[in-house]
């Protein structure tokens, strides 16, 4: 029921070779637009969808869905593998998405406010509130904090599912709110799957002694779904082997696989035969020509395997394939002839070889450089993958992250930006890691010296990887590195585009750069780009503006005094004028404007005076014509004379410092 999101890097074509040797010429650029990519708001949304479609409805779904509706918060309860985490998903999918986004909860973890913060949540937020596995204290204590946070979720008519401890008690006056829900018919999730993956329906009705045994042993719904996807690939196959004999292939796969592999391995003893097998693995499906060349770049590896034969004396390939149990298509793809024999080939060089491990990891880096026309970005991305996955598996996942910080910076790193963005991905979407491996992305946007590549590869797992379920976190990463960019803007392009997707994003955002910043000419730039007019006076489907709380407008004002007090004029002036052609198409918020600058100023009158003349200098630019830029320069006048006690303040004017409303 898990689903895993899918992470693509483009890259250009080579140029024409004009000399001897290798030519590798992968001019990979992540440009601001593909770092940014599609919103992640929509990532997280196509995740949902994809889960969706494959969900199956466990009992307790109905419940669950009623007190979600009438109270905006729902407490599932069920036994580990029951599927609460995919219906906690579901659930919050189902909902409308006007406006707000949906969030995993990380209370009390960095770049996350607590249970009891009322920042918290944003208007229409879907909010999931993984406590699975929060016992004894922890637990105790979230409980007693729950009603605070479904308070700010009422208000903010956002909604609010959280998965409970299996076994653990809830507090009596929030019994109302849970829904015990149990694991749905494994048949029926099998069945499910199988038809999404375009299974014929006439096929289940046949007899298929192998399913009846696997569902038989209740299996986790993970391997269920893992099950339908192998019966698919066997079917794939042999597409005329019938529904029993794909059911026997799935079934086998997980159970004799790896003694056969071992049995091979122990067979074919030349370096050739075990090079070939390797590669094949690691690239399934790949075209031969890039079998033949990616087993020749192992092979002659420093410290690789070598025999040296003459060519001619050579077996060909298709024999060297046929000892090693594998066989080219029509098309020329390689393929082992019996399902999932590759994953048990990866398992046990990677098991039985520790020794070889670093050599593993550099030819799969020589071989996702191959500049081959059958070499296509997602069968890179597959190669990166199936070695991240043995990283994880054997819990090595500190030798991943090292792995993609050494792909970033060497030089000519830059063809292998997109497997260090692969690396890190596998890391980030890993159940039982990706925490530990956001924790050190934090660390590197922060601390790490940074190559152009690395900055690159965080910036684009930041937005597409992170953002989609972990946006708070996403903000902070990206604010790290928009304050080391000098000369070019592609984080501080990205940070403005995430936080343009919540408007509680955006006054988190103003908080730390403002209020906890211990940077603050590199912040007063990000100041800028952050607080635009625009979205802090369009209220975007809340009950209010952002610029009507008088904690954005405390913000807003010390962010400006720091802009006139550490930036040049000409670095400023864009921006100010921008203001002033917001203040003066604003009625409502035009004096609420004016003052946030004036305040800003500080009662500096060399601030007054270059405020006064930037306005002067909008006024042929404003949207209303010069006339109405004038009558906003006189307005501002009027507001700088008045602070400085030259002329009575106006009673109509709405002051920025006791005015406002508490976010």
């Amino acid at each position: 029921m898990n689903e895993r999101g899918a992470t693509r890097v483009g890259s250009a074509h080579g140029a024409m070779h004009t000399g001897y040797g290798d030519l590798y010429n992968w001019n990979v650029t992540i440009s601001p637009q593909e770092a940014t990519g599609r919103s992640p708001r929509r990532i997280a949304d196509d995740q949902l969808r994809r889960l969706r479609q494959r969900f199956v409805d466990p009992a307790g779904m109905g419940e669950a869905r009623r007190l979600l509706a009438e109270h905006s918060t729902v407490i599932l309860s069920g036994e580990p593998g029951s599927g609460r985490y995919a219906a906690a998903r579901v659930l919050l999918y189902e909902l409308p998405r006007e406006t707000g986004i949906f969030r995993a909860l990380l209370p009390g973890d960095e770049g996350e406010a607590t249970l009891t913060d009322a920042t918290l949540v944003g208007v229409g937020d879907r909010l999931l509130l993984d406590l699975a596995d929060a016992g004894g204290t922890r637990w105790a204590k979230d409980c007693r904090d729950l009603s605070s946070l479904r308070k700010v979720v009422h208000e903010q008519q956002a909604h609010l599912v959280v998965v409970m401890p299996y076994g653990d008690d809830l507090e009596s006056d929030l019994q109302f709110l849970r829904a015990d829900i149990a694991r749905p018919p494994a048949e029926e999730v099998l069945l499910r799957h199988l038809r999404l993956h375009g299974v014929p329906h006439e096929a289940f009705l046949q007899p298929a002694p192998a399913m009846t045994e696997f569902l038989g042993e209740q299996r986790p719904l993970a391997e269920v779904a893992g099950f339908a996807d192998r019966v698919r690939r066997a079917r794939a196959a042999e597409p005329g082997a019938g529904f029993a004999r794909w059911c026997e292939q799935a079934r086998d796969a997980r159970k004799t696989r790896r003694r056969e592999v071992a049995r091979l391995v122990a067979e074919r003893c030349e370096a050739s035969q075990r090079a070939l097998l390797f590669t094949t693995a690691m690239l399934h499906g790949a075209h031969s020509d890039v079998i033949h060349r990616a087993t020749d770049v192992l092979l002659h590896l420093p410290g690789g395997p070598r025999e040296e034969v003459p060519s001619l004396a050579c077996k060909d390939l298709a024999e060297r394939l046929e000892e090693i149990h594998a066989s080219t298509g029509v098309y020329g793809h390689v393929q082992f002839k019996e399902l999932d024999y590759d994953d048990a080939v990866r398992v046990h060089f990677w098991d039985h070889m520790p020794h070889l491990r670093p050599l593993f990891s550099s030819w799969t880096a020589r071989s996702s450089k191959l500049d081959d026309p059958h070499l296509t970005p997602s069968l890179r991305e597959e190669l990166v993958s199936r070695l991240a996955d043995q990283y994880l598996r054997t819990r090595q996942w500190q030798g991943l992250a090292a792995l993609a910080d050494e792909w970033t910076a060497g030089t000519g790193s830059r063809a292998l930006v997109p497997a260090a963005v692969h690396a890190l991905s596998r890391g980030l979407e890993h159940h039982e890691y990706g925490s530990a491996f956001r924790q050190l992305v934090r660390v590197w946007c922060r601390d790490k010296q940074l190559t152009r590549e690395l900055a690159d590869v965080l910036r684009y797992v930041c937005t597409n990887v992170i953002a989609p379920t972990h946006p708070d976190q996403a903000m902070i990463r990206l604010l790290h590195l928009a304050r080391r960019e000098h000369g070019t803007t592609p984080a501080l392009d990205a940070l403005c585009a995430l936080v343009a997707t919540s408007s509680r994003l955006r006054r988190r955002a103003l908080d730390r750069i403002t209020r906890q910043s211990s940077t603050p000419v590199a912040d007063s730039r990000l100041f800028l780009r952050i607080c635009d007019p625009g979205p802090l006076t369009e209220p975007g489907g809340a009950p209010h503006a952002l610029v009507d709380e008088r904690y954005v407008q405390e913000c807003v004002s010390l962010g400006w005094r720091v802009v006139l007090t550490h930036l040049p004029q000409p670095d400023w002036q864009p921006y100010a004028k921008r203001w002033l052609h917001v203040a003066s198409d604003s009625d409502e918020h035009h004096d609420l404007l004016l003052d946030l600058l004036v305040h800003g100023a500080g009662g500096n009158g060399t601030h007054f005076a270059a405020l006064y003349a930037v306005a002067r200098a909008a006024e042929p630019t404003t949207t209303g014509g010069p006339g109405r830029g004038a009558k906003t320069t006189d307005r501002l006048l009027h507001k700088i004379s008045a602070t400085q006690g030259l002329r009575p303040p106006d009673a109509s004017s709405r002051s920025a410092s006791p005015g406002g409303t508490t976010p």
